[in-house]
């Protein structure tokens, strides 16, 4: 059984686990996902949940459903995830973090000077 959130719905937490699992290679183009059933038993939840969440990923072209066989992963999933993330980072969560920043009195040269310090960890990695 896994943990959920929360604020979120848990089908939308499994849509976006499903997403992740593209985006890090975990699930390829033309790749089968768990059925319902797998998913339901393995996360502890209501296949109803598994569903709605797969409905979801289908309505937005991530995955598609082949009559009798499950369902698998789009080829242009990976780019319809990133346009979706990207849009989503920079319509919400970067506001949000200007926002706060604004509150709390955090100059922008903070955010650059951690942006750089970010930077720097990731070449030492």
């Amino acid at each position: 059984m896994t943990d959920f959130r929360q604020d979120k719905a848990i089908y939308l937490q499994m849509a976006d686990r499903i997403c992740d699992g593209i985006l890090s290679g975990e699930y390829r183009p033309g790749d089968r996902i768990p059925s319902v059933r797998e998913l339901a038993v393995f996360l502890g939840v209501n296949a109803n949940t598994v569903v709605k969440s797969y409905e979801l990923l289908s309505r937005q072209g991530i995955i598609q459903t082949r009559r009798g066989m499950g369902y698998y992963v789009t080829e242009d999933a990976m780019a319809k995830i990133l346009d979706d993330r990207r849009t989503r980072f920079l319509e919400e969560t970067l506001p949000e973090v200007f926002r706060q920043m604004q509150l709390l009195g955090i100059p922008a040269e903070t955010l650059t000077e951690k942006r750089e310090e970010w930077l720097r960890s990731l070449r030492t990695d």
